[in-house]
């Protein structure tokens, strides 16, 4: 069993093999597996920590492969569900000039949604340390129920649970829908990672400074607020903090957020006391900022993850 457990979405990006073009245009398309919580428990493995994702993807070649590429990096594979009713989901990605995306899902629905609290591996959670989910997960009612029973279970027992806010405003109904369904996975996170974009569409500004009155509760113990190439600001009970990221040449920002989470959660992993050790967090953080930079430097997300020798020479070669 692994020490971290990602609930969520696996899925196949179809990403353009040039940039700077709107999808209405681009011609040709390079398959790479995807799914941002995939995303997490692949960046996870290849940092040297256990992994296990929990998900439903069609039983079709795209689901197995999908399953066979978590298998290659050495992700427990023992909680995700085939279903045959429905397709594994898909999504194409356009890429601008500077790397950043935009996503077309195919979810109509895909087996993803059709997930069910039945089918969750509640042995999986009790085996894990650590139990990761993002809101992709809760934009529809179905898989939505299931994330959501998940994290319960994953409280319940006393695990730390992670959440990403992963906002994808296309698959929900209305962002007033979107707003509600992030904070019921607020509600459950005592760990949550979210992004300078993600925090104006919540409390419509991106000043960090309103960020602890509008989302803060009791269970959190850490929150990051992401900000692209600048790093990150840290939230603790205690106070706050900002982390520098790293020069890189980006090529493809699909995954980086996925990257930085997966280097988070290495580094609370291998620190778990460290919740009130500025020194431990802000290192974690530096960590999670050279992931999410490496990330962005080849096309895809699973395939640009890096190893950790990479990580650690970019941290090296920066200092601190």
């Amino acid at each position: 069993m692994a020490d971290v457990l990602c609930f969520g979405d696996l899925l196949i990006d179809f990403v353009p093999t040039e940039s700077g073009l709107p999808l209405s245009r681009v011609e040709t398309f390079r398959r790479a597996p995807g799914g941002a919580a995939a995303n997490v428990a692949v960046g996870l493995g290849r940092l040297g920590v256990s992994s296990a994702f929990m998900g439903k993807v069609g039983d079709d070649v795209f689901g197995h492969f999908l399953a066979d590429t978590l298998r290659a990096d050495g992700v427990d594979v023992g909680p995700l569900r085939f279903d045959g009713r429905a397709r594994t989901a898909l999504a194409f990605v356009s890429l601008k000039a500077d790397g950043e995306r935009d996503f077309m899902f195919y979810r109509h629905p895909s087996a993803d949604m059709l997930f069910t609290p039945g089918e969750v591996d509640a042995g999986a959670i009790e085996a894990a340390s650590i139990f990761h989910f993002d809101s992709i997960s809760l934009a529809a009612e179905q898989p939505r129920e299931t994330a959501l029973f998940a994290a319960d279970r994953a409280v319940a027992a006393g695990k730390l649970v992670s959440f990403d806010v992963n906002l994808r405003l296309p698959l929900w109904g209305d962002a007033d829908a979107a707003r509600a369904g992030i904070r019921d996975g607020l509600k459950r996170a005592a760990v949550v990672k979210l992004s300078d974009d993600e925090l104006e569409f919540l409390i419509g500004n991106r000043d960090p400074s309103g960020l602890r009155d509008a989302l803060w509760h009791d269970g959190i113990r850490l929150l990051v607020l992401s900000i692209g190439r600048a790093g990150c600001v840290v939230f603790t009970a205690e106070g706050e903090f900002r982390v520098p990221s790293f020069e890189v040449k980006a090529v493809d920002t699909t995954g980086a957020g996925d990257g930085f989470v997966a280097g988070l959660l290495a580094g609370l992993h291998a620190s778990p006391g460290g919740f009130g050790d500025r020194d431990a967090l802000f290192s974690a953080c530096r960590f999670a900022n050279a992931v999410g930079a490496l990330t962005t430097t080849e096309r895809g997300a699973i395939p640009a993850l890096p190893g950790r020798d990479q990580v650690e020479a970019l941290v090296n070669r920066s200092g601190r």
